[in-house]
């Protein structure tokens, strides 16, 4: 499989922050966001960082297979069994991204949530209820919503704006994210799809340039 950050397949441009693999050029700037939360009297905590392309593609084959469950925007959950490998592919689309098109991919995307909120047993499910008003990171989100731009980072799933579905918790590196961006086109997908053994592969490889435009590219800008 040919070797791009962008898509996953190779890991030297990380370090462990708290146990999770992250880019090496965000930690100082996680370090501020960390501090920053710390004195708001939030506690930082990390449900999801990297994830290469491999546990992606475990991820999304399980899906496709009904091995795993898969929601719809009121996450309930989809009985695959009914559907088109077609629609399969786009109702997986809506919370799970393509192996190589992941932006955990980067190093640069977290999941994060606030652990002062929660008891040590709570199970975090990242799901939008948990973020909204009368859920446990409520304000930590709020708090988020008006911090992140001045230390660096923003969130790509803010609201929902066709694509992917609203990711309350997922933060990306701003600078760092773009950069990655940059390196990612249907070409490279194309490629490194090509060389996977991934469910619904045909059905993919044949709407890649929508999926490309609508659930990859398609992400809210950050508010500088």
């Amino acid at each position: 499989m040919m070797s791009t950050l962008a898509c996953g397949t190779h890991e030297d441009h990380l370090t462990d922050f708290q146990g999770h693999l992250v880019h090496t050029a965000i930690v100082p700037d996680l370090i501020r966001l960390h501090a920053a939360a710390q004195k708001a009297g939030f506690s930082l905590a990390i449900a999801s960082s990297f994830r290469s392309f491999e546990r992606q593609l475990i991820i999304w084959n399980n899906k496709f297979n009904g091995v795993r469950p898969v929601l719809d925007k009121y996450e309930q959950q989809v009985d695959m069994s009914q559907l088109s490998e077609r629609e399969r592919v786009f109702a997986i689309l809506l919370f799970s991204a393509l192996p190589g098109a992941s932006r955990h991919h980067w190093g640069t995307d977290l999941d994060i949530y606030d652990s002062n909120a929660v008891s040590d047993d709570y199970q975090v499910k990242l799901e939008q209820h948990e973020y909204e008003k009368g859920g446990p990171f409520y304000s930590f989100n709020l708090w988020l919503n008006e911090q992140l731009p001045d230390l660096g980072f923003f969130k790509p799933y803010q609201s929902y704006s066709g694509g992917v579905a609203a990711e309350p918790w997922h933060i990306s590196h701003i600078r760092q994210s773009e950069h990655i961006a940059e390196q990612l086109d249907v070409n490279v997908l194309t490629q490194v799809l090509n060389q996977a053994d991934i469910a619904g592969k045909a059905e993919i490889l044949k709407h890649l340039p929508e999926i490309y435009q609508q659930y990859i590219v398609n992400i809210n800008a950050p508010n500088t």
